[in-house]
């Protein structure tokens, strides 16, 4: 294995060795999002996601993003972390993880009431079975039915009872922001954003957590794949796959979509790069750039190669940046980033206390 990481890291160049603080511990520039190791029909197997896993640590990838949600109650990010830390306890202390959870249990509908929040967080930990500290929680999504002060001041106990190492939010929107950061500590802000995904620029989201002091964790900042130039078309994904349902992804808009990665796709050849590494360092070049907060990028991998290629970094000239930025002005992402009942909840309020 160590053999294999060494020669990866030889072949594909270097990996960036600045780090930031999440929860009061050093994480890498860069994450790993462990969605696609258990939520998926054909799951890869356990050796090729403990080597993704450890590629990812080599890498200087530390902090590690997993969901209660991601996959069933009987197998899921949680079951995958325990393993991994049974068979690699000297790595448990080098990891930073954060889990998403705060959904009705065994389902998909936010529940931010209190006792589910409690529920939820002991399911955690009794899955990874003292294993690995819980360093940070979120609830995947807002729920509308309860305000965000009476979650956070749950999720606040495990805090103070040095049970949990911190709390973040997922796809929330600027209001929700503020009103939770005055109940808790706020590590950090789990949201989508990549040159596919821009909406926190425009929504206040971006401003609030700059503004706070509060890190982004950005998923999917490759566009689900988009962004990588490995899928030309809708017919390219398998019938199984779930973005097939997403509106980005479909038929129809699928094509017009096509203008911003072959616009990429030219930069990224004049480099000597991949579109995906362009897009990586777009990210990454915001963190803490003009009242920015720390940005923290966590693309998911099922292998090795691919994590190499995710975490070797690619500088971006002032130039560069300018150019970006113009395709981005210039170039229209049709369709919603989700399809269905899902995006009433992306960017969620809840109620407000009373």
């Amino acid at each position: 294995m160590a053999a294999i990481i060494d020669k990866a890291k030889e072949a594909l160049g270097h990996h960036s060795g600045k780090t930031y603080t999440l929860a009061g511990q050093k994480v890498g520039s860069t994450g790993f999002g462990l969605m696609g190791l258990t939520w998926r029909q054909n799951p890869p197997s356990q050796a090729q996601s403990f080597e993704a896993m450890r590629t990812a640590l080599a890498r200087g990838a530390n902090f590690w993003n997993g969901g209660e949600l991601y996959g069933s109650p009987e197998r899921n990010s949680l079951h995958l972390l325990r393993e991994y830390f049974e068979q690699h306890p000297g790595d448990a202390a080098k990891v930073v993880i954060s889990i998403k959870g705060g959904l009705e249990k065994g389902g998909m509908k936010p529940d931010g009431r209190p006792e589910n929040v409690r529920r939820s967080i002991d399911e955690c930990l009794t899955q990874l079975a003292g294993t690995k500290k819980l360093d940070l929680f979120e609830c995947a999504r807002v729920d509308p039915q309860t305000p965000i002060e009476v979650t956070m001041r749950a999720a606040k106990e495990y805090v103070d009872a040095g049970k949990l190492g911190g709390i973040s939010l997922s796809e929330c929107s600027a209001d929700t922001i503020r009103r939770a950061a005055k109940v808790a500590t706020i590590s950090a802000v789990e949201v989508e954003y990549s040159l596919w995904a821009t909406e926190i620029r425009d929504n206040g989201v971006l401003k609030a957590c700059g503004e706070l002091g509060i890190p982004i964790v950005a998923y999917s900042p490759l566009g689900r794949g988009f962004l990588t130039g490995q899928i030309r078309k809708h017919e390219d994904l398998a019938d199984d796959d779930v973005r097939k349902h997403y509106p980005r992804f479909s038929k129809e808009n699928f094509p017009k979509n096509l203008e911003l990665l072959t616009r990429l796709e030219a930069l990224a050849k004049r480099k000597g790069c991949t579109p995906g590494q362009v897009g990586m360092a777009w990210v990454k070049a915001q963190s803490e750039r003009d009242g920015n907060p720390v940005i923290i990028p966590i693309p998911g991998a099922t292998t090795a190669e691919r994590v190499n290629e995710n975490t070797t970094d690619v500088e971006l000239s002032e130039n560069d940046l300018k150019e970006i930025e113009s395709i981005l002005a210039s170039v229209e992402i049709h369709g919603d980033r989700y399809g269905g009942p899902v995006n009433a909840l992306n960017f969620g309020d809840s109620p407000p206390e009373q």
